[in-house]
């Protein structure tokens, strides 16, 4: 089953994370170009998953969390989560 493509201001924190990166960042920009790329796979990524069992984390996730590894030459999923 794949799960949503939620996104919460926050994680763990007070802080709103929108908060945390200034506006004139070039991650804006380049987020906007992934959702939007993104937006028109969801089609092609639920037919990848089957419509019961426990929700897994969203493809979409997944994908941008490894363009930010590789934004930031990160080697491992671990180093990546201690960045974040």
């Amino acid at each position: 089953m794949r799960g949503g493509d939620d996104r919460t201001g926050e994680l763990f924190s007070y802080v709103d994370l929108e908060a945390r990166v200034r506006r004139n960042h070039p991650l804006r920009a380049i987020r906007t170009i992934v959702n939007e790329a993104l937006s028109a796979l969801e089609r092609e990524f639920a037919a990848l998953y089957s419509p019961i069992g426990r929700p897994s984390i969203p493809p979409e996730k997944l994908l941008r969390a490894m363009l930010l590894q590789a934004f930031y030459s990160i080697r491992s999923e671990r180093l990546l989560m201690e960045r974040l």
